[in-house]
């Protein structure tokens, strides 16, 4: 009896470069809080708090001030979600539609270089309710990032592969269907990726410019009542909400571009 090969699959381990990535993380927090363990020994401490002291003013905001990381995690999400959807619309009508496509790329062009200072005031003078100052600043912010993004990816698209589409006579849904938006996937998570950190930023200047609930205002706070243990400890949970964020994002892009192979340049 003729025998039948097997094919196991092997189980699934962290990339090296993952792995990479999360040693060295490890290792630049470890000499940051030597370092911070150090040198708060030769300062006072409104100048630079020991790594103790921020562990317990992180434990204390986390069991008196959860609500407020929720609203600001709130916050960001629906400004993130809704820039990103529209910065997709409005970077495909600028690849797709040539009439539309010199009057969106120049308003593009013109909001990417006003400065995010002089949205938040504006934001102050126009609205009156903080919720929607911070919705209109971080809109204003991000969305140009994805517009371009994905204006770009349509103009790398490969002409002998559009060429091979238009072949076959389609329709321009059946274009954008099959051949647009899988080629623009890719430029979404890297947009999404590289403004995550500065949509966190933002978010937070936001709230300490416009609003007064909100990490912000509470970093704020503690400015103004001298908590330098608490300035340091917000910080600290602002890197690692970056952090999970990123690593979220990634984790999604993988699972929604699994069918492209992995290339390493050795």
């Amino acid at each position: 009896m003729r025998e039948q090969a097997v094919a196991i699959p092997a189980r699934r381990k962290l990339p090296m470069a993952g792995r990479s990535d999360l040693l060295a993380t490890l290792v630049v927090i470890i000499v940051i809080v030597a370092v911070m363990q150090v040198v708060s020994g030769y300062v006072p401490d409104y100048i630079l708090p020991t790594p103790v002291s921020v562990l317990h003013a992180t434990i204390e905001l986390l069991t008196q001030d959860k609500i407020q990381v929720l609203v600001t995690l709130g916050r960001l999400a629906v400004a993130v979600l809704f820039s990103m959807v529209a910065g997709i619309i409005v970077g495909a009508a600028m690849g797709t539609i040539g009439v539309l496509r010199p009057f969106l790329r120049a308003i593009i062009v013109i909001d990417t270089g006003i400065p995010a200072l002089s949205w938040m005031l504006v934001a102050v003078f126009w609205f009156h309710d903080a919720e929607v100052r911070i919705f209109f600043i971080l809109t204003v912010i991000l969305l140009p990032f994805f517009a371009l993004s994905i204006y770009d990816g349509i103009q790398a698209l490969p002409r002998d592969l559009l060429d091979l589409v238009e072949s076959f006579r389609p329709s321009r849904w059946q274009v954008l269907r099959y051949l647009v938006i899988p080629h623009i996937v890719p430029y979404v998570f890297l947009t999404l990726k590289a403004v995550i950190g500065y949509a966190i930023r933002m978010v937070v200047f936001s709230e300490l410019v416009a609003s007064a609930t909100g990490i912000g205002s509470r970093m704020s706070l503690a400015q103004s009542t001298f908590r330098i243990d608490l300035v340091f400890a917000w910080t600290f949970l602002l890197v690692l909400l970056n952090l999970a964020l990123q690593a979220g994002v990634t984790l999604l892009e993988k699972r929604a571009l699994k069918w492209r192979p992995a290339v390493e340049v050795r």
